[in-house]
């Protein structure tokens, strides 16, 4: 029998693990898996859990937000030996889980773990630290990790929002030099996200087009701070509409960019604080840990480098 370490955060999104905990081991079972559970009991701790285990497991499965993805993926990272990753999305967004098509609803999601395909996708190094689909700054990036978790499982995106609307007021503004590919690009920021998702709190393509997981390079987005009030108006359009405007937004695909500043900047890893950085080296680990999808959403995700090879 195969074994699974399935670590789970019992306190993400609304407890909505905890009523279907029973049927998602069950199916783990009827999979063919002898399983250890192990639920976190604070921050950090899933990292502690993973990096730290001295089994032997054929699949690391985890249950939880972005946040606990991110402990999970973080901790595999430190292995010389790597496992294959599970994922069951229990949180408020779950952008990630989104962009690879697996099911919001628990049991699904338990079910491709056991019956899918593994999926080598790249991996966001930051500096020493790790992150899985995004690491950003600016305006929002606290809202993650500032809302409180009560309020999150209360209100869902709804707490978002209302957290959101304060920044409005005092819109913070980085000056910022950002290297990359032998480009060197100097200006004022409000906003930067260096992403590998097709969705980022819920909004769908506003990382650009044709994502793809496993191609070796992130999407960068870098939004100018606005000088005037129309020129706030005009990026705001830009985002509702999903569009880059150059004249408010850089945007451009790379696999390591280097952000230098003045001042530490506040850091958000996977919806998570990511302390403060005068200077920032983002790099993708191309590939570097395998996660369990559905057997027919391998080419979508993976589109471009079966288009490459047909040619």
């Amino acid at each position: 029998m195969k074994r699974m370490l399935f670590v789970y955060n019992p306190n993400s999104g609304m407890g909505l693990l905890k009523p279907k905990l029973s049927d998602v081991i069950d199916t783990f079972v009827k999979g063919g898996y002898e399983v250890t559970v192990y639920p976190t009991q604070r921050s950090q701790d899933a990292v502690r859990k993973v990096s730290e285990y001295t089994e032997e497991y054929d699949l690391v499965t985890c249950s939880g937000g972005d946040g606990t993805l991110d402990e999970v993926v973080t901790g595999m990272m430190m292995r010389e030996n790597k496992t294959p990753i599970g994922y069951i999305p229990a949180g408020t967004t779950n952008d990630f889980a989104s962009s690879l098509h697996i099911s919001k609803n628990m049991l699904e999601a338990a079910d491709t773990i056991v019956t899918g395909t593994p999926f080598s996708f790249d991996i966001g190094q930051f500096n020493d630290d790790y992150f899985v689909y995004i690491a950003a700054f600016g305006i929002f990036t606290d809202v993650s990790y500032e809302t409180k978790q009560s309020m999150k499982n209360i209100l869902g995106h709804m707490a978002y929002i209302l957290e959101g609307t304060k920044r409005l007021f005092n819109i913070p503004s980085y000056k910022i030099k950002v290297i990359h590919d032998g480009e060197t690009i100097e200006d004022e920021f409000i906003f930067g996200m260096v992403t590998n998702s097709r969705s980022v709190g819920g909004f769908k393509r506003i990382t650009g087009e044709n994502v793809i997981f496993d191609d070796g390079v992130f999407e960068v987005t870098l939004f100018k701070t606005p000088k005037n009030p129309v020129e706030l108006n005009e990026l705001l359009g830009a985002i509702v509409m999903r569009q880059i405007n150059s004249d408010r937004i850089y945007s451009f695909k790379s696999g390591e960019v280097r952000f230098e500043s003045v001042e530490a900047i506040p850091w958000t890893l996977d919806g998570e604080y990511g302390g403060t950085h005068e200077e920032v080296v983002i790099k993708n680990k191309n590939q570097a840990l395998q996660i369990m999808v559905k057997e027919e959403a391998v080419e979508d995700l993976s589109e471009q480098l079966v288009e490459v090879e047909e040619v």
